[in-house]
């Protein structure tokens, strides 16, 4: 029962991100800026981080949950009842958005269903690295921060931040997907240029986080040699014990 709480945890934490996330970015884009979007997408994943990262780890992103499955934190199967959970939950958000641009009278201000995709600031080659970076650095942040034992009430709040940076540096180059099942949602039901460009926000955001899943094992090792040869208090090596 509890390997079921914790995948409709996830398929409805990645519906409130995407509908949350995509949301402002359809309704307040232009109006707010984006800003707007990236604090909506960095305050919800907060959000989600406090209220259900108890019970499945809020990944709510596939690329995280490929870097928690190379990190060796679940398994197999589990990984891939996580990603069913996320993209369906992902697709019913993004039902709701194209149900209110429809018949809501919602203004589409993103002209695009708040899609992710590239050609008018960045070309192809261009939105692949960018997608990985930003990736990589959300997934190394997520897998470092939570593997910590120090002050683990602040990790919501380390990785609601990183993902409002991925969206204030990507937003108006490529959306910013940063999450496949977050670009996967929107495609279907915007279709045309979105569906056939959502293969590149698929494949290099998974790439980013097993990036990031090879990249954090080093990260933590580097802490814990550091927190363990030196004094915390003083910045100065501790004296051996006699």
């Amino acid at each position: 029962m509890s390997d079921y709480r914790r995948y409709a945890a996830e398929l409805l934490g990645t519906l409130l991100l995407v509908f949350f996330g995509v949301g402002s970015a359809v309704a307040a884009r232009i109006d707010g800026g984006v800003v707007v979007v990236a604090l909506a997408f960095g305050f919800v994943m907060v959000a989600l981080v406090y209220t259900i990262g108890p019970l499945s780890g809020s990944h709510v992103n596939p690329a995280v949950t490929l870097g928690v499955l190379l990190s060796g934190k679940i398994s197999v199967i589990g990984a891939v009842a996580y990603w069913i959970a996320q993209f369906v939950g992902a697709t019913v958000a993004a039902f709701a958005l194209w149900a209110l641009t429809r018949w809501g009278d919602v203004a589409d201000q993103t002209g695009a269903l708040g899609t992710n995709g590239y050609g008018a600031h960045i070309n192809r080659g261009g939105a692949a690295v960018l997608e990985i970076v930003l990736t990589f650095l959300f997934v190394l942040v997520v897998l470092v921060v939570t593997s910590r034992s120090e002050n683990p009430g602040t990790a919501g709040l380390a990785i609601g931040l990183a993902l409002a940076v991925t969206q204030l540096v990507g937003v108006t180059l490529t959306g910013a997907a940063v999450n496949p099942a977050r670009a996967f949602g929107p495609a279907v039901f915007e279709g045309g240029v979105a569906l056939r460009q959502l293969w590149v926000f698929i494949v290099f955001p998974l790439l980013g986080g097993a990036l990031a899943a090879l990249v954090a094992p080093m990260v933590m090792g580097a802490q814990r040699h550091y927190w363990g040869g030196h004094d915390k208090s003083v910045g100065r090596p501790e004296e051996p014990s006699r």
